[in-house]
Order: structure tokens, then sequence, then C-alpha cells
């Protein structure tokens, strides 16, 4: 096998194969003096539950939902599954996870409309073990949820020992507890908590305890209290021992702090507790460290776990380090430079789509990163192409899971998020805000419904979805048209005998992958802000499958439809006209015609992101709790609006334009976690969102929209300016300069926001996870460059795609050589990492990885 690879290597050396840009790297060890970015996202799918828990009266069912939890701080919540024990959810989610966390958590919650939601059981995964569980679907069993164990947070601790000479003249020794501060406590009821810490002494045959003051309205709580207890009589002093505590007791005795809420007038609630063995202080006589706060020893011993059923789910965590730009050159001239390459499976963008385990993974940076340099469209062309030479039917056209197709679903989802919203959102509103019945199975009518009446509910619905999408083409955006637009040359010179095929290369993505899929997923695509109700989702899904069936050439030009359904079979007759054959064929031409582009004009604003959050009044009143509101919140292109309701008037607007900057709000302003503030030509609008992810994707496309505004500031205040000053610096003035730096900016592109060095980040890692089938590719190409029998009978390479060994192996040696230099800064960074943050740190604190 060297042999083998040594001639293809000789072969490729003298072959005029593409080589990357050379681009200047930078010194060795200068990523140390400047900023590496650590990145973390998360994406998956909940997919389902089973054996649930049933009531214990005659009605068992339960209507069931799922929630997603950084600790304790809910980020993610499906829609409710009604009556069953084994609720499907099947919903994707993906997001940013803009600070650390401890455990990923998935509860799973019985729906109770007079009550507090009751807690069926949870999956808790810790940080470091979601490595085990990428990409991989799997069933874990329900965990009872208990209130000591759900705790969050890490508590600042340090413990002395002091030698004391009583009033008799004898020597004792006084340990010193001084409890400094603790962080990231959870919120309570959606609010920062009332903590207080007890602190007690315990052995064998003694428990003192004391307690701390109550902290209001915080998460974390500077405590800054010092408590004594005698640790030894003066009977078990002798001047060998010292500042040492006997051997028999300091085995025996710990330090135990408890940290809770204060309930008031309820029941105060566990936050989590530490415990620290006096022994610590045995070589030194001063031990001071962050802990994590961990539950108590019994939190879960009193429950079965195997009664509470499964969820099944798909987890993908990733965390990036990303460094400067200059160290992603190589890597980004080569991968640019794929759709130049002939053969096209001989760049090394499709070899990294060849070879990464979760095609998924490998798509999305890619697509990602081709899309920022106008390079996807020639690309996706040469794999589709490629796709056809397999391609026998032409009924099966584009319909399988290849690179090709996997690169165009993303593409779509990323480039048409706007026209999906312009095209369908109105009628999606329309729908999920009406209770007008669909459901036309005969199997699933309810009692007192008339099919024939849901008949017309249902083609009313799928008339004004349909006639909204073939009038559409002027939105569809100029990368998806010029995308189509090759389909249908390439699909006609393959099949020059089929006359449907140019329409049918162009609606298996347009009808069957992206709107059919974004109407029968509406939140997935950012068409709704909550997930509907069952109905609503049956509705869709009903119109869905016939958007699906009449947008496909093929079951329109055919007498018969491809429903298996006999109930659908009947119902798509009514659309089996010639009428909607002409639309459909007049929509895809237009959308895959060169002269087809996205309207360039600007009547139309961007709407980017709506939402329930708080706000706080205006200058109003300056205390009481009411003048935080909840108020329903949208953001266009050209403007922020709040509401009292969704569809209401605004009652208050902010041009985009007049956007100064916008920053996160420091929590000490009012005692309120997740906060931010949009700073324009009036007064700073304080905003809370409900939880630190929804806080985060505000803030960026915020500052994306207004990131080209003139007077943009330099500089802001991090807290409210209150009671005549700024709490951050204490300037009385309301207009003194900010006392610290705005953060920097974001890509300007509102509709397209690519960060072009972290997805070549996550192409490198996903480079190095795969080097082992790298390594087999390669040796495939020398195996094919020196083998000169028939190539059916070999295995060794039957699962790539090599038109041209040499090429191929001559692409393999650029990405390793890349891959092996990028791997040296990645290197000196975790070291550094790992030796600057010391156990025991607020970064390190003791108890993570136990």
């Amino acid at each position: 096998m060297a042999a083998a690879a040594a001639a293809a290597a000789a072969a490729a050396a003298s072959s005029e194969a593409p080589a990357a840009t050379a681009t200047a790297e930078p010194e060795a060890g200068d990523e140390d003096n400047r900023e590496v970015r650590v990145l973390q996202s998360l994406r998956g799918k909940i997919c389902e539950a089973k054996n649930l828990l049933p009531y214990l009266g005659p009605n068992k069912m339960r209507d069931c939902f799922c929630t997603i939890n950084l600790d304790q701080e809910e980020v993610y919540r499906t829609q409710v599954v009604e009556k069953s024990l084994s609720p499907f959810f099947s919903e994707e989610f993906y997001f940013e996870i803009p600070r650390a966390f401890q455990y990923l958590s998935f509860y799973v919650y019985d729906k109770n409309v007079l009550q507090r939601d009751l807690r069926i059981g949870k999956v808790a995964i810790k940080k470091e073990d979601l490595c085990n569980h990428s990409g991989i679907e799997t069933w874990f069993s329900l965990q009872p949820v208990d209130c000591n164990s759900e705790v969050q947070g890490k508590v600042h601790l340090e413990l002395k020992l002091n030698e004391l000479i009583t009033e008799n003249g004898t020597v004792c020794q006084q340990l010193v507890v001084h409890i400094k501060a603790c962080h990231g406590l959870p919120l309570i009821n959606g609010q920062s908590c009332d903590p207080y810490a007890t602190v007690s002494l315990v052995g064998p045959s003694r428990n003192d305890q004391k307690k701390t003051k109550v902290k209001k309205k915080t998460s974390n709580p500077q405590f800054n209290e010092i408590f004594y207890f005698e640790v030894t009589r003066s009977s078990s002093y002798t001047r060998k021992s010292q500042f040492q505590v006997e051997e028999e007791d300091i085995e025996k005795l710990e330090i135990r702090i408890d940290l809770w809420n204060n309930g008031n007038l309820v029941q105060d609630i566990f936050l989590g507790e530490i415990k620290v063995p006096v022994n610590v202080l045995r070589s030194d006589s001063s031990h001071q460290a962050w802990y994590l706060l961990q539950p108590r020893d019994n939190g879960n011993k009193s429950s079965k776990t195997d009664d509470l059923g499964s969820l099944r789910l798909n987890v993908c965590y990733t965390e990036d380090y990303v460094l400067p730009s200059e160290y992603y050159g190589p890597l980004k001239a080569l991968l640019l430079k794929s759709p130049d390459v002939q053969p096209i499976s001989a760049s090394a963008a499709y070899i990294f789509g060849e070879i990464c385990r979760d095609k998924n993974d490998a798509v999305l940076p890619l697509v990602r990163l081709l899309l920022h340099h106008d390079k996807l469209v020639p690309f996706a062309t040469a794999v589709a192409e490629l796709d056809l030479k397999d391609t026998q039917d032409a009924n099966t056209i584009f319909r399988g899971n290849s690179l090709a197709t996997r690169c165009l679903d993303e593409m779509m989802k990323i480039v048409g998020g706007h026209y999906l919203k312009v095209t369908l959102k109105p009628i999606i509103d329309e729908i999920c805000e009406s209770s007008k019945s669909c459901e036309i199975d005969p199997i699933k009518l309810k009692e007192g419904d008339n099919v024939e009446n849901n008949k017309e509910n249902l083609r009313y619905y799928v008339d004004k979805l349909f006639s909204t999408i073939i009038k559409s083409s002027m939105s569809c955006p100029t990368v998806m048209c010029d995308i189509f637009y090759s389909l249908r040359q390439m699909a006609t010179q393959r099949f020059p005998n089929d006359p449907h095929v140019q329409y049918s290369a162009v609606s298996s993505f347009v009808f069957l992958r992206f709107f059919a899929v974004a109407v029968v997923s509406p939140h997935t695509f950012h068409l709704r802000p909550h997930h509907p109700d069952a109905q609503t989702i049956r509705t869709l899904t009903l119109i869905s499958k016939t958007i699906q069936t009449l947008g496909s050439w093929g079951s329109l030009s055919k007498s018969k439809s491809s429903f298996k359904e006999t109930f659908m079979c009947e119902f798509f007759k009514m659309f089996q006209e010639e009428a909607y054959i002409i639309a459909v064929k007049k929509f895809l031409d237009e959308i895959s015609s060169t002269e087809t582009k996205e309207s360039s004009g600007t009547s139309e604003p961007v709407h980017l992101k709506e939402g329930e959050m708080y706000k706080r009044a205006q200058g109003r009143t300056r205390i009481g709790k009411k003048n935080f509101k909840k108020r329903w919140f949208c953001l266009t292109s050209r403007e922020l609006t709040y509401h009292k309701q969704p569809g209401k008037d605004a009652i208050y607007t902010i041009p985009v334009k007049n956007i100064l900057a916008v920053e996160k709000l420091e929590e000490s302003s009012f005692n309120k976690k997740n906060m931010f503030q949009v700073i324009h030509m009036e007064k700073p609008l304080y905003v809370q969102a409900n939880n630190c992810v929804e806080a985060n994707e505000w803030i960026d496309v915020l500052c994306r929209v207004s990131r080209c505004n003139q007077n943009r500031l330099s500089s802001y205040h991090p807290s409210a300016y209150l009671n005549g000053s700024w709490l951050c610096c204490q300037e009385t003035s309301e207009n003194a300069h900010g006392c610290k730096p705005c953060t920097a900016g974001v890509p300007a592109d509102i509709q397209i926001d690519i960060d072009e060095d972290r997805e070549t980040e996550r192409i490198y890692s996903l480079f190095t996870l795969s080097l082992l089938k790298l390594q087999k590719m390669e040796e495939a190409c020398g195996t094919i460059a020196v083998y000169q029998g028939p190539q059916k009978e070999l295995d060794d390479y039957s699962n790539f795609v090599i038109e041209d060994s040499v090429t191929t192996f001559k692409t393999i040696q650029q990405i390793k050589s890349i891959i092996e230099k990028l791997d040296e800064p990645h290197e000196k960074y975790r070291k550094k990492r790992s030796s600057s943050a010391k156990y025991g740190s607020k970064e390190n604190p003791i108890g993570k990885t136990s």
C-alpha cells in the first residue's frame, strides 16, 4: 500500500491539479497575543417519549411538552401533544449558547391549565459527556425531578485556622469560614432569587450552624460574611501540633454550606450545597477556592427511575476555538478553489463531504462558506451534475440524500428565509389564529364534524396558499434562481426525450424540500413565534401534502395522484385541472429563468425577528415592579416596535437608523437577568428577554441591522441611570460619555450573517475527526493508480467517488498538510487554557468533573 501511495504521489507531483493559493501564515505563538473566540452551539431533535406514567384516574392520558434547559434556565419549549403517554414531538432545534453551563437537561411536562405544570421526569447530560451522544439518536430513561437535585451555580469560600489563647491562658483552635460570593444561581419562577446561606460545622457529635443575611433579587450575591467555629478544646492542644488540628479530629469534621432561596411566606427552596472537609487545612492554615454547588446526597434515592418512561433525543453540541483570520487562509483558499477543480470529486469541498461521518454536520459550514464567497452556485451545479450521471430514471431525479441535495437544502434555508416570510407568513398566521376544522380523514373526525365543510375549509387554505406561491417568483432569491436554472439545463441534457424532467428537477426542490416543509414546520422557519396546537398542525400537514403534490409536475401531468390515503386521493381530484398545471409550469419557468431575479425594490421591509419580552417604562416611575411590562416586540429592517399584543398597533417605535448601540445591561441595574439596552436618540430602552439564548439572538440581530448607522457610539454605560447617577461609573450627568467600549461589530448583511472564520474552523474540526477515513481514501487513490485490473473486483475504494486518483491524491495531500499546520496553534491554545485555569478558580471550580 505504501508503494501504491508513493506511485500516486509521484503522479500527482507531475500533474496539473490546482493547488491552494499560498497565504502568509502568522508566526508561531502569535495566537497568544490575540483573542481566540470560544463559540458554543447546540443542535438536534427532540424525537418522542414513550411509556410515560399514566394518571391514576379513569382518564390516564396526559398533555405533554418538553423543554430544553441550560442548567435550570429554560431556553426552548416544544408544542403540547395532547392525550398521549407516548407523545411524538419531532422538533428540531438550533441555537448559540452564550454562557458557561454544567448540565444540558430535557424536562418532560404534563400541561396543567389550573395549576403549575407537572414535571414528569428529566434527562440531564453533563457538558463533558455531550460528545458521547453527538449526532446519535438515543433513548434516555427519564430520571425523577427532585427539588434537592435541581441545582446550579458556584460559591466562593475561604477557610482559615487560627490559634487562640483563652481567658484562662490555655490555647485552642478556631476555624474561620469566610463565605465571599456566589455566581450563577438559578432563576426562581422566572426571576432572580433571594438567596442566603447556612454555614455548618458538622462532626460525629456536633452540628453548629450559622446563617448569612438574605440578598434580594440577585443570582450573583456578594455575601462577604465571616463565621467563627471552635474546632478543638484546649485540652487537645500540644506544642507539637501547634497550628494543625489533631489527626483524629480532622478526619471527622467538615464545613457544609447550603444555599437557599428565601420564600418569605412560603417554604424556602434548596439551591445546592457544598461539603469541605476541614482536613484541607492540614498542609496550610488557609484555603480559598470556588466550588460548584452539588445536589443533596439523598436527592434521587427514593424514586424508581425505571417507571417514568423514556425520551428519544438527537443532540449535537459543538465548541469551536476560532483563531484569528490569517490562520485559516490556506484552508479557505483550498476549499474556495473547489468549483474549478476537474473533476469535482477531486476537490477539497467534495472530499470533505465524502469523508465526514455526519453529512449534515459537513454541509452547513461548507455551504455558508461557499455562499459567502459567491462560489456556491458553480459548486452545487458541478456536484448535481455528478448526481445526474448515476440517475437512470427521470422520475427519481434529485430524490436521494446526496451531497448535492443536502447543499441545496441548506442553501434554501439560509437565503430563502425572507422569501418564505413575505410569501407564506400571512396565510400561516391566518391558519394558526383560526379555529376552522380541516380534518377529512373519516377515522379522525370529531363528533359533530361535517366532512364536506372541512373539505371546503381545506380547499380554501390550499387554494390561497397555492395562489400566493405561484405569484411569488419575483421574490425568489437570485441564488435560488441561478441554481434552478442550472438544474433545469442539466436535467434536459441528461434526459432529452422527457419533456417534463426540466420541471420536476426544479419542483423537487422548491415545492418538496422548501415550501411543503416550511408549511408543516412554521416555527422551525421562524414563520411563527410559538408552536401550533395539535389541530393546527394537522391542518398544516394536510395542506403541506396537497401543496407538495400540486407542485410535483409528475402528479399533475398524470391522471392518478401519488397519495396512499383514499381520502386524500378523493380530495386531490378537486385540483386535477389544466389551470393548475399551467400555473405550476409558469411559476417554475419564472424561477428557473436567467431573467428572473429577486426584486430590487425597497418598499417591502425585511421581517427579522419578533417575540414577547419585558421592557422598562420610559421615564415614568423609578421604583416598583410595575415599571416592567410584558410587550410584543417586532424588528424589521426599518424599525423596532413593541405592541401590547401581536397584531395590535405599535405603542412605541424606534427607527433602525436611530439606533446608536445595542449592549448587555448588568444584572445589578434592576436585579434582573438576561437584560440588554437599545441606545438610541432618546432614552435607552431597557429590555429583559426570557432566557440567555433569546437575549443573545436579539442583541445579535439588532447589532447587525444597525451596524452601518452613522453616529454609532464607541462607548456605553453597562449599567442603568437611576436616582441621578450612572450605577457603573457614578457620573451624575445623564449625557456623560460611556465608561466602557462598545463590543465589536458584526457582519452587516441582515439576511445572511456568515462568520467565515467560524465556518472554516468547523470544517477544520470535522476534518480532524475524519482523518482515518481521509487516510483510507488516500490509500484507495494509491491502489487505483497502480492497479490495472477490473475495478469492480476491488473493495478498498468502493465507498468513495474517485474519478481521477492522481488529482484526488494531490488534494488529500494538501488537506493533510494544512490540517497539520492548523493543529499547532490549536494545541498551544489548549495547553495555555488548561494551565491558566487553576483548579478551584472561578473558571475551573472544584467539583466540575465530579
